[in-house]
């Protein structure tokens, strides 16, 4: 399956054509929905859309010994918080649907 990217363009593009909203509504919704996912992660939130996923903040452990990969210098890496998704039982079923392509020999 070739991997195809979406952009933040392309969704307003699709919410625009599906709802006949102004282009500059529509971008200005999905921005605000964005930021409001973001701010809630940082206030250590967690962010349930029903049927779509689950987005929480997770503590990663550090390290002492990591590695820079571009360079090879060896470095610390403090304890830090990322962004994790889980996605819902919906998604999941909707993935399932998706072809598995052919091993290639």
């Amino acid at each position: 399956m070739e991997q195809k990217k979406v952009t933040k363009f392309d969704l307003v593009e699709s919410v625009y054509l599906e709802t006949n909203c102004e282009k500059k509504t529509v971008q200005t919704v999905l921005e605000s929905v964005l930021e409001n996912i973001k701010s809630s992660l940082k206030d250590g939130a967690t962010i349930e859309l029903r049927g779509f996923g689950t987005f929480e903040p997770r503590l990663r452990k550090g390290r002492s010994r990591a590695r820079n990969p571009k360079t090879g210098e060896e470095l610390s890496v403090a304890p830090h918080y990322v962004a994790a998704f889980r996605s819902g039982q919906e998604l999941k079923n909707a993935l399932w649907e998706l072809p598995v392509p052919a091993k290639k020999s």
